[in-house]
């Protein structure tokens, strides 16, 4: 193994071993060795005889602000919150000129709503399901470098490497491409240092003898990209209390990033700490019955993805059923806050080990070791987001009818067919009943869907913050009510109707009064007052004026560009004295005394009022 601490150096290295012609595996998230691959798409830049392929998924940038009062917020906070972090050059040229005709980039996943408006990054695009991506991307025309940011140990007489974040297609891969340069095809493994990275022992380790490089030097160490926790509206915490009654102690779960993976975790502590609360709740917003049991066995986690909220699970002592292995959860990457990154630093090691982070062959399929994690993963919940869902229970989460990708399919459907697989398991669709473009309100919940993520012959259950759809097993018409039940009252009656005209339902009529946002704020109203359910519910990065700000720009970006929607902003805004956050959050957003930003104080004052903040 040679040991480098230039990344320049190692650049031409690496050219010099395979050649012109270099296609680079970059492990999703934050697992990418950044220096290295800026070296040699630096390299690539300046010879266009060098051919430069990069093959990766969620590539990770500092915000990117689309208006300029959005950016009044977003630019100091990420000065100071980004600080140190280091981006990757072919993100940058992506964003400006575009890459260079001998450089290509595709991605099997895309930071959600990123690359929307970049066709070279939406043409590249490759859909596949996460457990597919070792095969169907990255083998099916070898790539010759794997590229990867590692954790080092030095407590001991030698260093010690882990994956740390990203075990998840490395660990599947790599043999694979050990055994392709055994038989005389070009590969190189080589690691990029970063000691901001926790050093995650089990699987993830990995002896120093699979590398071929390794890159260390304190100028090539920089802050790891720390995600800043969402805000969790009334809406995805209503959900979340629904999701969080069907969860079985003793089971198994799998939860997301975002602020409905926060509200679900959020949910099941309240469960667990404030079960007579938890009870009430749930009594308020259904009659039938659900799982409201404090967690004596616990749960174990089986996820592709280990977020903040399984740290926050098993801090509460609910994240602590073991499996056959002794772990309480499997994960396959992460991608956190910086309170996530420092907590997992901070565990003694014994305590780290809790938490195997492995590969995605693993955490995705049933295949391999199939007995054993029927075993381990007894009465599944697997929960995933979806963007829409139709009355006929099909998903559409990661693509919009033209065929702009927002996201990517990931392993959403690995883990639906993995809960219908399971004995007693559900598949969770999570979704929000209506989102709000230009000012107007639409359904989530519609006749017929643009694109499909999820068929609707796999259809299991589906959730939003009006109720909870069980879909497995049942007629059509049966599941066209039961998805229309948990609609917005605004849209259920029409797309009953849709149905109807097409045949596939008799009845028409349904009462869901109750299907609206005031309903929501009045379960939520009492233990607000006491405290509970925060805009954050486990922290912030975001100063108090910021949070605060935060609350008017979003309620200003779902009106879009609509004139109509903005005059009623700025009509409200006319009437609003504003309360002593908000004066600090006007401060902080518009504090001069000019035409602009007296505009932009009345159109937050305006948010703020409409929005009920």
């Amino acid at each position: 193994m040679e040991r480098f601490a230039d990344a320049d150096i190692l650049a031409g290295w690496i050219l010099e071993r395979l050649g012109r012609d270099v296609r680079a595996g970059l492990p999703l998230g934050i697992g990418k060795a950044t220096h290295i691959a800026n070296a040699l798409y630096q390299r690539a830049r300046h010879d266009p005889a060098l051919q430069l392929e990069i093959l990766t998924a969620l590539t990770l940038e500092r915000p990117q602000p689309s208006a300029e009062l959005e950016a009044r917020l977003m630019e100091p906070f990420a000065e100071r919150h980004f600080a140190g972090y280091v981006d990757l050059d072919y993100a940058r040229a992506l964003r400006g000129d575009g890459l260079p005709n001998n450089v290509h980039v595709s991605e099997f996943f895309f930071n959600s709503g990123a690359w929307m408006g970049n066709a070279a990054m939406q043409q590249a695009y490759i859909s596949v399901n996460y457990s597919a991506a070792a095969p169907d991307a990255l083998l099916s025309r070898p790539i010759n470098l794997l590229a990867q940011l590692i954790a080092v140990d030095e407590s001991g007489p030698q260093p010690r490497y882990s994956l740390s974040s990203n075990t998840d297609v490395t660990l599947d891969i790599l043999p694979e491409l050990e055994a392709l340069r055994a038989r005389g095809q070009p590969f190189l493994m080589v690691g990029q240092v970063n000691r901001d990275l926790p050093f995650m022992p089990g699987s993830a380790e990995i002896d120093a003898g699979h590398f071929d490089a390794i890159l260390d030097d304190p100028a090539c160490e920089f802050p790891i990209f720390s995600a800043p926790r969402r805000p969790v509206s009334a809406a995805e915490y209503v959900a979340g209390l629904h999701a969080a009654s069907l969860v079985k102690d003793g089971g198994t779960i799998q939860i997301g990033i975002g602020s409905l993976g926060d509200a679900v975790t959020y949910a099941l502590i309240l469960r667990h700490r404030h079960n007579a609360l938890f009870r009430d709740l749930i009594a308020r917003l259904t009659d039938e019955p659900r799982e409201v049991e404090p967690f004596e066995a616990g749960l174990y986690g089986a996820s592709e993805m280990f977020v903040d909220g399984f740290l926050d699970l098993y801090d509460a002592g609910i994240l602590k059923r073991r499996s056959a292995s002794g772990h309480v959860l499997h994960g396959a990457f992460f991608v956190g806050s910086r309170d996530f990154y420092d907590r997992l630093k901070a565990m003694p090691e014994e305590t780290r080990r809790d938490f195997d982070m492995t590969g995605v062959s693993f955490t995705n399929t049933l295949y391999g070791a199939e007995e054993a994690k029927r075993r381990d993963r007894v009465d599944a919940r697997l929960i995933n987001n979806a963007m829409m869902v139709d009355l006929l229970g099909a998903a559409q989460s990661d693509t919009l009818d033209d065929g702009r990708v927002i996201s990517g399919v990931g392993g959403q459907h690995d883990f639906v067919e993995q809960a219908l697989a399971l004995r007693d398991a559900n598949a969770i669709l999570m979704i929000k009943a209506t989102r709000t473009h230009d000012g107007e309100a639409q359904s989530n919940i519609v006749w017929r869907l643009g694109r499909t993520t999820i068929p609707r012959h796999m259809r299991d259950i589906v959730i939003s913050e009006y109720g909870v759809a069980r879909l497995k097993g049942v007629s059509d018409a049966t599941c066209i009510r039961r998805m229309a039940a948990i609609a917005d009252e605004r849209f259920a009656g029409d797309l009953l109707k849709e149905a109807g005209a097409a045949g596939k339902v008799a009845d028409t009529d349904m009462d869901v009064r109750r299907n609206h946002p005031g309903f929501l704020e009045e379960i939520l109203a009492g233990p607000r007052a006491e405290g509970f359910f925060p805009q954050f519910p486990f922290g912030s990065d975001f100063t108090r004026a910021e949070a605060k700000a935060m609350t008017a720009l979003l309620y200003l970006k779902q009106c879009g560009s609509s004139k109509k929607a903005l005059s009623r902003v700025l009509f409200a805004g006319m009437t609003r004295l504003p309360d002593d956050d908000e004066r600090a959050a006007l401060e902080r957003m518009a504090p001069g005394h000019g035409p602009k930003d007296l505009f932009y104080r009345r159109l937050m004052l305006g948010a703020w009022k409409l929005a009920g903040a």
